[in-house]
């Protein structure tokens, strides 16, 4: 990260809630690993737009191949521990210009999406290979 992105997170940060850089890095990161997957398989009819919920998956298969077995850890070191977080980020990011959303997207897309427990309780090495 350049110190103006630091910059940008540390002042989301102090308007948003108590997650650190790294969590908008995270997020920021892994909504690219998400939209380049699905750009892969896809006959790019959808555009680049991903839902709150292809947003969580993208997020959790992007966990898992980075972090393994940690990826659980890692998320709750920067205070993530729900679906529910990773939509508090994507709207802050949202509201200091660093993404948009359509008319149709709200933070209810990401409430109850899946449960940490369930998916990172069995993170395999087979799962860092996991494809985007």
């Amino acid at each position: 990260m350049d110190d103006q992105t630091i910059r940008t997170f540390q002042r989301i940060r102090r308007e948003a809630g108590p997650y650190p850089p790294e969590a908008y890095a995270f997020v920021q990161e892994g909504l690219r690993f998400t939209v380049d997957g699905r750009r892969s398989d896809d006959d790019g009819s959808h555009g680049r737009h991903v839902s709150g919920v292809e947003l969580c998956d993208g997020l959790r298969r992007y966990a898992r191949r980075e972090f393994g077995l940690l990826a659980r850890d890692v998320l709750g070191h920067w205070h993530i521990r729900s679906t529910e977080d990773f939509g508090r980020i994507v709207f802050a990011m949202v509201e200091a210009g660093l993404l948009r959303t359509s008319e149709e997207d709200s933070m209810d897309d990401f409430l109850g999406v899946y449960s940490f427990d369930e998916a990172f309780e069995s993170v395999t090495p087979e799962a860092r290979a996991e494809p985007a």
